[in-house]
């Protein structure tokens, strides 16, 4: 193997620990909803603070785009070792087949939580809202919209492959896409690559700017701004699997992504309202303007910077992340029941809200962890869910060091 190949290889270990990173992130991200300072969440937690509203504005601000431009990068070369078939098959095992099998478990669950709040709060089955209407419109996705999202790039990438093959015979179109990709590495790149999402969401009518892109969690078909964000980052992905080379050209700008994320990420909390979110839409034209423009380049800058640092920090191959990353899939689809459930748990505590969002948090991935190593990783369902099943092994005695 040459030295080209080995460092290739280092960098895929960061970006399989920033994948798993940010689906990890979804249980903070979640559990600081019941803090905000305006109520926006079904459990309002006694304690609020604009800490946990300015938490979640960072998170939410960099980790769908960041994942989806990972997940393009990894479908690709999916893409090119095991062809069409292999794609697809693999796909619809480990995307939609969670997906048809999750998503009731998850609603169940979240039903059930939002049961006993009800009953915590000794109210009546007259008292509940109506059911939802299950339409094409309105279908609750939950948290594992981004599964269904995710299966509609793919299919996309899919479909556009075939016109672009037949084109690329000589291969001239693929080095102009691969000129053209080099050319968007640098401080520039945010700037026009957030230019759609900027003209998607100033387009995009009541939006609330405080949430960014705006969650595709309730119908099949997603919102122009989450279609447009988060597809031109999966192309993105796509675009940097045939130029891996450039993904050190990344982490050297680093340092001008990070400042770009600050100060656009600043700019777009100014003009949504500070760090208490308001939950009604931007009606001035020119307020509208300078905060899509703001999330535009805010969210770009900061996908660049989160991989930037992932290479530079994550690089090495590390069992632990590698344990975390592959759990962190499955932490990902039961997590939200559980967050809601621990969130319920500790509203009424007189305890400060960065403790009990600890307990939250800790406590969802005690349980996760646990059950992912009980049920998942070792069985069938970790074949399933990670490619693989990691057998039982007991190491010899004389095999484990006093550190260990």
């Amino acid at each position: 193997m040459s030295a080209s190949e080995i460092d290739r290889s280092e960098r895929l270990h960061g970006l399989d620990a920033l994948r798993g990173g940010a689906l990890l992130l979804g249980v903070v991200l979640h559990g600081a909803m019941s803090f905000f300072p305006t109520q926006i969440w079904i459990v309002a937690d006694d304690q609020r603070s604009v800490w946990a509203s300015g938490l979640f504005f960072v998170i939410h601000l960099f980790r769908m785009a960041t994942f989806f431009l990972i997940a393009g990068l990894f479908a690709h070369m999916m893409l090119q070792r095991r062809g069409v078939g292999g794609f697809v098959i693999n796909r619809l095992i480990r995307i939609a087949g969670p997906l048809v099998v999750f998503w009731p478990l998850a609603m169940a669950g979240i039903i059930a939580v939002v049961i006993w709040i009800g009953v915590r709060m000794n109210l009546t089955a007259a008292d509940a809202p109506p059911p939802p209407a299950f339409t094409v419109a309105t279908v609750p996705l939950t948290h594992l919209w981004f599964l269904w999202v995710l299966l509609i790039f793919y299919a996309g990438l899919l479909v556009l492959r075939l016109p672009f093959a037949a084109l690329d015979r000589s291969g001239g179109w693929g080095r102009a896409v691969d000129r053209v990709t080099a050319g968007l590495i640098g401080p520039w790149g945010p700037l026009v690559l957030g230019a759609p999402l900027a003209l998607a969401l100033w387009l995009h009518p009541n939006w609330i700017a405080f949430f960014g892109v705006p969650t595709p969690d309730a119908g099949l078909i997603p919102n122009t701004p989450a279609l447009v964000g988060f597809g031109v980052a999966f192309g993105f992905g796509v675009l940097l699997d045939r130029r891996r080379d450039l993904l050190e050209r990344i982490r050297g700008w680093t340092p001008a992504y990070l400042g770009l994320a600050v100060g656009a990420g600043a700019v777009a909390m100014m003009t949504a309202g500070g760090p208490t979110p308001q939950l009604t839409p931007l009606t001035d034209p020119q307020t509208k303007a300078l905060a899509a423009a703001a999330f535009g380049l805010g969210v770009y800058a900061s996908v660049f910077a989160a991989v930037g640092l992932a290479l530079t920090f994550f690089s090495g191959h590390s069992p632990i992340r590698r344990y975390v990353a592959d759990a962190s899939y499955w932490i990902y689809i039961v997590h939200l029941p559980l967050v809601m459930a621990a969130q319920v748990w500790v509203q009424h505590l007189a305890w400060p809200w960065p403790v009990k969002l600890a307990l939250v948090v800790g406590g969802v991935l005690a349980v996760a962890f646990a059950s992912y190593e009980l049920l998942i990783r070792h069985s069938f369902m970790g074949r399933w869910l990670n490619g693989r099943r990691v057998p039982w092994r007991r190491a010899p005695a004389s095999a484990l060091s006093p550190a260990e």
